[in-house]
């Protein structure tokens, strides 16, 4: 099919008006922070909970490791996720893809509040929980590639930075809400209560949840760009296809600039949590407090960074949050070692606040522009979610090994500096290619 080629660039470069974006903004940010209250509940009760009722065992480092495992798998279903649903929303829509990838999530968070524990049904418990686990995966593997397109696409080019950030705000307060239930129902139930059902509460709660979620993103339209691909007939017939072919560049370096911001992510937020309770003896609240505190603050620094790659590019600021990030690897642990609350908390607000504020506030508009819009649904999903395997999914596993096979913390921060410099490198190397 001939296309007009002038009359394309004179649409691509239309925006949303500011009464949509407000709209767009709202329902993407709420979206994704549902979805990652659902995913945070799981990491949260994975270092506190599930591994004394799902895989018990004498020495809770072992209990731990056995608990992240699971956690990794579903990192691993979140390409499935991405794949999937990147696919038919390149050809369908954006919209509906999103309600059906929140449907997903919220009930599979909700099925893993019924689950019987491994007192009652032996190894059925452990499997039953990794299912879910899978269908969580599988769920937030294809929402955040149709959320973070619905708002690029409905932003204006020079303003991509700052609106992105608002859907990634979704990421930390996402954090916020289900710390704060386990930290209440943790501290005003008996560790006894708390561990036979007090837990369970936050997860039966996502039904709420879910239906805020649904109801909003009813209430958005298609996004401009998907439209005019639609009518410039320019859908790819595989699109996943299309993009590992011509622009694998992009694909390879996108998801080696991944790893290092959703793995060191989790290694501030979830393993920071497993390695106070568990090596240092201290209060589960006071770390858990000492993460919400973080996860508030980065919800105002988010947009501040997000503002600043439209001013001085996104691979700029992208770097530099590496860079500090590889930087503060050591200090990071010595601060959590001194066993003061100040240092403690200073500790985890310098990694989730600015290192990994800075790289997120960047990220969205930086990857959602290695794309053109017909297939960048699906290309933002490869790299956003396969580079997590490699990263988030695998950071509290391989810190915590580690911390086992060699008793101090000297070799998880030499680890956390390795994926830093690697995804630095890799964001020098990205190009954008979206032509809008």
């Amino acid at each position: 099919m001939k296309i007009d080629e002038s009359n394309i660039n004179i649409n691509i470069s239309t925006s949303s008006s500011s009464q949509d974006m407000r709209k767009v903004a709202l329902a993407s940010a709420v979206g994704t922070m549902i979805e990652y209250y659902d995913f945070t509940l799981y990491t949260t009760s994975t270092a506190l909970v599930f591994n004394k009722i799902f895989f018990p065992n004498n020495d809770p480092l072992i209990g731990s490791l056995a608990a992240f495992a699971t956690y990794f798998v579903g990192y691993c279903a979140r390409p499935l996720g991405g794949i999937l649903f990147g696919h038919f929303g390149d050809r369908l829509g954006r919209k509906i893809m999103l309600l059906i990838t929140l449907t997903i999530m919220g009930f599979g968070t909700f099925l893993v509040g019924i689950i019987p524990p491994y007192a009652q049904i032996g190894n059925w418990a452990p499997i039953i929980l990794v299912i879910l686990r899978v269908l969580q995966g599988i769920g937030i593997g294809g929402e955040y590639g149709g959320g973070m397109t619905m708002m690029v696409e409905h932003a204006p080019p020079h303003r991509r930075g700052f609106f992105s950030s608002l859907v990634h705000i979704g990421v930390p307060a996402g954090f916020l809400l289900p710390i704060v239930l386990i930290g209440v129902l943790n501290s005003v139930m008996s560790q006894e209560n708390f561990l036979s059902w007090g837990w369970r509460i936050p997860f039966l709660l996502s039904v709420i949840l879910l239906a805020l979620g649904v109801f909003i993103r009813f209430h958005i339209e298609e996004t401009p760009a998907f439209k005019r691909v639609l009518q410039a007939g320019e859908t790819v017939k595989i699109p996943v296809f299309d993009a590992v072919r011509n622009h694998h560049s992009n694909v390879i370096y996108g998801i080696g600039a991944k790893i290092a911001e959703s793995g060191l992510f989790n290694i501030y937020a979830v393993f920071a949590i497993s390695y106070c309770v568990n090596v240092l003896q201290l209060p589960s609240q006071l770390i858990l407090n000492g993460v919400l505190l973080a996860c508030l603050l980065e919800c105002f620094t988010l947009p501040i960074f997000g503002a600043l790659s439209d001013s001085f590019g996104r691979r700029k600021v992208y770097i530099a949050g590496m860079i500090f990030q590889a930087l503060l690897a050591y200090p990071f642990f010595l601060m959590l070692n001194s066993g003061a609350v100040g240092l403690i908390y200073l500790a985890i607000a310098a990694g989730l606040a600015l290192g990994h504020g800075s790289v997120y506030g960047a990220q969205g508009a930086f990857f959602s522009e290695l794309f053109p819009a017909n297939i960048r649904y699906s290309g933002l999903s490869l790299v956003q979610q396969i580079g997590p395997i490699l990263g988030g999914g695998i950071s509290p596993l391989v810190a915590t090994a580690l911390l086992i096979q060699y008793h101090n913390y000297n070799m998880v921060a030499v680890y956390m500096i390795a994926i830093a410099l690697l995804s630095a490198s890799c964001a020098l190397a990205l190009r954008n290619e979206a032509g809008e």
